[in-house]
């Protein structure tokens, strides 16, 4: 087994700062402190300002909840990044209503058939920006007719924030809870 990276810090370890930035993590929509915010307090300023964005981007975004997910799960299958996996899964399982055969295709490295309209410009602009740095126009164009501008920088900062997310988790090596096994297979 590998050394621990960011090993959680207790409270005893914590500086003023880190306590303050753990407490505004804690008591906001996130209810604690779980994920990458363990291994961002090493950092808080840093964790401060992630958590802000993070916060506007699931719980205030333009974008609805169940597209919110979509992107996220794709983001994740993309990074291999088996907790982000883990914990939107769930989400996307017991908070929205994603169809399991979308959330069962993104995890297998698919691309999911019987998408609504919605469902396929998100997952495309996803794939789009992770494969070519970018969306296609047509995607792009319509985003913008949907989710105006403001949306399409959500989605863009949406894939943009939970692949640093995955790179901390991977990095950190954050496990799966309780020893559950790894969801998504390696890429190959």
């Amino acid at each position: 087994m590998s050394q621990v990276r960011f090993p959680v810090l207790t409270p005893e370890q914590m500086t003023p700062r880190q306590k303050e930035v753990a407490a505004l993590i804690a008591d906001g929509p996130r209810g604690g402190i779980r994920g990458p915010f363990a291994a961002l307090l090493h950092s808080p300023e840093l964790a401060n300002v992630v958590q802000q964005v993070g916060e506007y981007l699931r719980f205030k975004s333009t974008i609805p909840p169940a597209l919110i997910e979509l992107t996220i799960l794709v983001v994740a299958r993309h990074w291999t990044s088996q907790y982000e996996w883990f914990a939107h899964e769930r989400v996307a399982r017991t908070k929205t209503d994603l169809p399991d055969h979308i959330i069962v295709s993104i995890q297998r490295g698919e691309i999911p058939h019987n998408m609504t309209d919605e469902q396929r410009m998100v997952h495309d602009f996803a794939v789009g920006a992770f494969k070519y740095g970018a969306p296609s126009g047509a995607v792009f164009d319509e985003v913008v007719a949907r989710f105006g501008r403001p949306g399409a920088l959500d989605l863009l900062a949406l894939c943009g924030y939970y692949t640093m997310v995955a790179m901390i988790l991977n990095t950190a090596q954050v496990p799966i809870p309780d020893g559950g096994t790894p969801p998504l297979r390696e890429r190959l």
